[in-house]
């Protein structure tokens, strides 16, 4: 059941929580955080905006199915640990590439990041998935 203030503040209150989502994924090598707070955090932002909103609008706002986008991150994930694989050293070992994104500008970039990345996609697919199927069942 949606109430005007529900319907009014879901699409503020869901971007913010996308944004602290991504936040979180981005900060978790070095403190806590990660792919998968990191997912359950973009996941509930969804499902409330479903709850607000309805799941239409959510639908759109993901552009891919649900399912589509973790099985995506499982490939994502799986594509991190071959990386290492290929490289001559064990399964899921890190490997850090520093590039240069503006002149003078280094970041650094890893496959424990691709793999964060894989476990957040994962969750927001599988939870998404979830949540939008019971708001429907609900909603009939």
């Amino acid at each position: 059941m949606s109430t005007v203030i529900l319907r009014t503040f879901a699409p503020f209150l869901a971007s913010l929580m996308v944004i602290f989502s991504i936040f979180v994924l981005l900060r978790g090598h070095n403190e806590p955080g990660g792919g998968f707070i990191g997912g359950l955090i973009a996941a509930s932002a969804f499902a409330i905006y479903g709850i607000g909103c309805g799941v239409a609008p959510v639908r759109r706002a993901l552009l891919f199915h649900p399912i589509a986008i973790a099985g995506f991150g499982m490939f994502i994930a799986a594509l991190s640990g071959l990386l290492s694989a290929l490289q001559g050293v064990p399964l899921f070992t890190g490997l850090w590439w520093f590039p240069e994104i503006v002149s003078g500008v280094k970041t650094a970039l890893s496959t424990p990041l691709v793999f964060d990345i894989g476990v957040w996609l994962v969750v927001v697919g599988a939870i998404t998935t979830i949540a939008l199927a019971l708001e429907e069942e609900e909603r009939e």
